[in-house]
């Protein structure tokens, strides 16, 4: 029988798991990766955390796959897992220093944080796309890691956990103005995100895959990108200002003007080739884009 993800229902499974002493609060801990001691092996199907787990590597030997190409960060990261998802631990997993915070969901359920925490994007990010540190950041999120770590040490009481709860809102935070900082500063690798995303679509819609396959899904492109959809879409936005189904509404909109100067398919024929079940979907998009409908459009280009 095939092996079944390893479930962690809670965070006394995890560290009995780990080599490790139950932790001192049922709903939240902190494991230092280097103390910590398991087999890789022993989860080669994967595991699967029913808690938050945000991971912060101060080293790391090896490299990473980012998109198609592969990039050396020995310097460490950051990771968000949510609730549910699937976790591969490869070999290189137990080749790194570090701390990971964790997080039952039950920990957060009286807090505004509870709903909040599920708006930050990078909860949907996949490995490849880890948050990367300089050294001043490192050291910043390395002292609120301290600060919980301390605060979880001492004598819990009424105040513990409101206390606790701001300082996982500051690490988000904190974590939500690096990962900006990585858009801007890693422009280069995303304008050849954007090319290829470019050029993907405009084989696409040359292609009448459109006609066949209907319209692209963001899902789709960024599957093709090898990047999960969410991080896709907040590359974009850093980068040009638009999501991806924004930007993908662009370009159907440039590639139906140019069908409208053609002057050669009806405004129905067009809204088929560019993968519209309905040429009403088609006339609401290019008028909400346009201000004109598409025969308006093809009248003022006549004019």
């Amino acid at each position: 029988m095939k092996k079944q993800p390893v479930i962690f229902n809670s965070l006394s499974q995890l560290h009995k798991a780990m080599g490790q002493p139950a932790p001192s609060h049922p709903l939240i801990s902190i494991l230092n990766y280097g103390e910590a001691h398991f087999d890789p092996k022993d989860f080669e199907q994967g595991i699967i955390l029913n808690f938050y787990k945000i991971s912060f590597k101060t080293s790391f030997s090896g490299r990473l796959k980012y998109g198609q190409g592969y990039y050396d960060f020995e310097e460490g990261g950051m990771s968000f897992i949510a609730p549910g998802q699937l976790l591969r631990m490869q070999e290189e997993e137990a080749n790194y220093d570090g701390m990971t915070l964790h997080i039952h969901p039950d920990f957060l359920r009286a807090y505004p944080l509870n709903s909040i925490i599920k708006q930050y994007g990078f909860f949907s990010y996949s490995a490849a796309e880890a948050l990367y540190l300089s050294e001043k950041e490192k050291a910043t999120i390395f002292s609120v890691y301290r600060f919980i770590q301390d605060e979880l040490g001492e004598r819990i009481d009424k105040f513990s956990q409101d206390v606790i709860i701001s300082q996982i809102e500051l690490l988000l935070n904190y974590a939500n103005r690096f990962y900006d900082r990585q858009f801007i500063t890693r422009k280069a690798v995303n304008n050849d995100v954007l090319s290829k995303l470019e050029a993907l679509l405009e084989n696409y819609f040359n292609d009448d895959k459109s006609l066949m396959n209907g319209l692209p899904s963001v899902q789709s492109v960024a599957e093709q990108l090898h990047l999960t959809p969410r991080y896709l879409s907040d590359l974009l936005r850093n980068l040009i200002g638009l999501n991806t189904q924004q930007y993908i509404h662009e370009k159907v909109i440039h590639k139906a003007k140019e069908y409208l100067a053609k002057d050669e398919l009806t405004v129905a024929e067009i809204a088929y080739h560019l993968g519209f079940e309905h040429p009403q979907s088609f006339n609401k998009l290019f008028k909400s884009k346009t201000a004109l409908s598409p025969l308006d459009y093809k009248k003022s280009l006549l004019n």
